[in-house]
């Protein structure tokens, strides 16, 4: 069996080698520990997304150094989502584990999603607590994993993340969704497939600072929310429909009582806010529109997700089943 470790990377160069070392030394034991069951292969698949630092140098040293190791090289930065599927199609494994650089995702984990997996389950899920996060921060993730899921066709769960094992025909199944804008959480969930889950504790991240400011959470679940569903705009129409009734039941109050008191001195500031809530609803309603609108603008132009610019490894149905290393 052979099982890909696919890493996203991105300006990691402060903890990459300590992460490499302690993850090969991890799969070494778990080979180790499998050996009498059935042989147990592993490589690593490192995706550089465009790092800045010395992140590739290190990743071309270390395939250089030990074959089971290989790399992928983005021309420039495209973003987490391009790195995953990049890695997924680059993995050759029977079972695809992708974990982040950061040593958040404890390499630990390997050695149970593998015997889920072994159980009989397609994606293997490690879901992290919130232990040690800031209240506000989990407060707003409960808030937001509450109503998105009032609307997405697909359950996402709280914690889940991108850490998971998957088996074969589940990395094929993703694989199979080409669309440009991705949403892997959503994707992982949409495939379906005999699915298990477990609780881990948040790990600090041990070097360096995340570069998921809050305004890219914040398009980030702007993307979860509109990827999977078109209800939002269903709720703009009916939101359009109430304040059309409510405006016309405001104007027969206005007329009735013109009717009845007479036209008295114009209501400035009624009028005024009036007019400027309505455009705040048009605009958002605008937005809205737009924001779907994009995004089949971007799946018409049919660009590549990413570019290559160096890998040290073809894609699997390029290279023979030999050139797949052994631990």
């Amino acid at each position: 069996m052979l099982i890909s470790i696919v890493v996203p990377c991105f300006n990691e160069e402060e903890i990459i080698g300590r992460f490499h070392a302690h993850l090969t030394g991890e799969l070494e034991s778990v080979a180790a520990e499998y050996a009498a069951e059935c042989a147990v292969e592993f490589e690593l698949v490192y995706v550089d997304d465009g790092s800045e630092d010395r992140t590739l140098p290190f990743l071309e040293k270390a395939a250089a150094a030990d074959p089971r190791t290989h790399y992928v090289s983005f021309s420039r930065n495209f973003g987490k989502e391009a790195a995953m599927l990049a890695g997924l199609q680059y993995a050759g494994g029977d079972a695809v584990v992708v974990m982040d650089a950061d040593l958040q995702h404890p390499p630990e984990l390997i050695r149970r999603m593998l015997r889920l997996h072994r159980e009989g389950y397609d994606q293997v899920v490690a879901r992290r607590t919130r232990t040690g996060e800031r209240v506000t921060r989990a407060l707003a993730a409960r808030a937001y994993y509450r109503l998105v899921n009032r609307f997405v066709d697909v359950e996402l769960a709280d914690g889940v993340g991108d850490f998971r094992l998957l088996s074969r025909r589940a990395v094929d199944a993703v694989l199979e969704l080409t669309e440009y804008n991705r949403f892997s959480k959503g994707l992982f969930a949409w495939v379906g497939f005999r699915t298990t889950t477990f609780d881990y504790e948040n790990a600090r991240r041990e070097t360096g600072r995340s570069s998921w400011t809050f305004r890219r959470l914040l398009d980030y679940g702007l993307d979860g929310l509109i990827s999977f569903n078109d209800k939002p705009l269903r709720a703009a129409l009916h939101l359009g429909l109430l304040l059309v009734s409510a405006a016309g039941a405001y104007a027969a109050w206005i007329v009735g009582a013109a009717l009845v008191n007479g036209v008295e001195t114009p209501g400035y500031v009624t009028l005024l806010v009036s007019v400027t809530a309505l455009a705040g609803v048009q605009m958002v309603m605008l937005g809205l529109v737009g924001e779907y609108v994009g995004r089949i603008y971007y799946e018409v132009k049919r660009r590549p997700h990413f570019l290559v610019k160096a890998a040290s490894t073809p894609v699997p149905h390029q290279r023979p089943r030999g050139e797949l290393v052994r631990t």
